[in-house]
């Protein structure tokens, strides 16, 4: 599902580029700089998934309860006010895990330490992680080219290159490109009700299915099938697709946030139904959310 992201319809500001990202130095917590690990394009991307320790947390006093609760809401506060740095939080659905987080951050030394602060944020051993994911959001390798979009323009609309409707044609489809990549690299993600995330790869195996022993062609191809049956989601789905390889098990995490879980149901049941599914996908397992404000989060965990 990866080429089909459907950009969120908000406006982002104060974006690193490339040049302001390289220059900064992160503090962390200590008196010595630490150089910014910062990728060449896009922000890192953490999922966190926790079981509440309801034994250690009964062992707590009402004060250190408020406490607890207190210094996680400032926590909390902290990092959505961190330049560039996005935090959503989540009851989790089903005993796999009860509190979830969403960080989404340029350097890896902040993702790194707030991931440990909100580890340690109700106290110690009262949060235990049970899954996490590291990666990257990403461009699409596989999206129409100003050359391919020419071609289309001549072949189906019989546009001449030299047309003042074909240059207003190719300028209205780079501009659209140009904010679709902006909001794949550093997307503004809304508070949806329902949240849906897995790990996926594409299959490779001595049984000749191997994505990767694809030509390119054929793997865009397949890749604009695949896009066709998600951008009929727009306005129920906003998927988004990280990249993985090198910096965690699966090669790619998806993430979507619905309003009605039936939804977040038929895309995925009808994606299993599309040839690259069908022959490469690989899915992990699944985690559902529930997007809920703090005192809410607080009273469904039962804390």
């Amino acid at each position: 599902m990866h080429s089909c992201v459907i950009p969120a319809a908000t406006a982002s500001s104060g974006i690193l580029t490339p040049d302001t990202q390289t220059a900064k130095v992160h503090p962390l917590m200590t008196e010595t700089p630490v150089p910014a690990v910062v990728p060449k394009e896009g922000w890192h991307v953490l999922h966190l998934f926790y079981r509440i320790e309801h034994g250690q947390w009964a062992l707590l006093s009402p004060e250190e309860r408020i406490s607890a609760k207190t210094h996680l809401t400032e926590l909390v506060q902290e990092i959505r006010a961190t330049e560039n740095t996005q935090l959503l939080i989540f009851s989790m659905v089903s005993p796999k895990a009860d509190l979830g987080f969403m960080l989404l951050t340029p350097d890896l030394h902040t993702a790194n330490a707030f991931e440990k602060r909100l580890s340690l944020s109700l106290g110690p051993d009262v949060l235990t992680p049970v899954y996490s994911f590291l990666s990257l959001t990403e461009d699409s390798e596989y999206t129409t080219s100003d050359e391919e979009y020419a071609a289309i323009l001549k072949a189906e609309q019989g546009l001449l290159p030299d047309s003042p409707e074909f240059a207003t044609k190719m300028q209205e489809f780079s501009a659209r490109m140009a904010k679709y990549r902006k909001d794949k690299l550093y997307p503004l993600l809304p508070v949806w009700e329902v949240f849906c995330f897995y790990p996926m790869s594409k299959r490779r195996n001595a049984n000749g299915q191997n994505w990767y022993a694809l030509p390119f062609e054929e793997r865009k191809r397949l890749m604009a099938g695949h896009g066709r049956v998600g951008r009929t989601y727009h306005g129920k789905i906003l998927q988004l697709i990280t990249g993985s390889t090198g910096l965690d098990d699966a090669e790619w995490g998806v993430t979507l946030f619905a309003h009605d879980t039936y939804d977040i149901k038929d895309i995925v049941y009808k994606m299993r139904f599309d040839e690259v599914s069908v022959h490469y996908g690989e899915f992990g397992e699944f985690y559902i959310g529930l997007s809920v404000a703090l005192d809410e989060l607080f009273r469904r965990l039962q804390l």
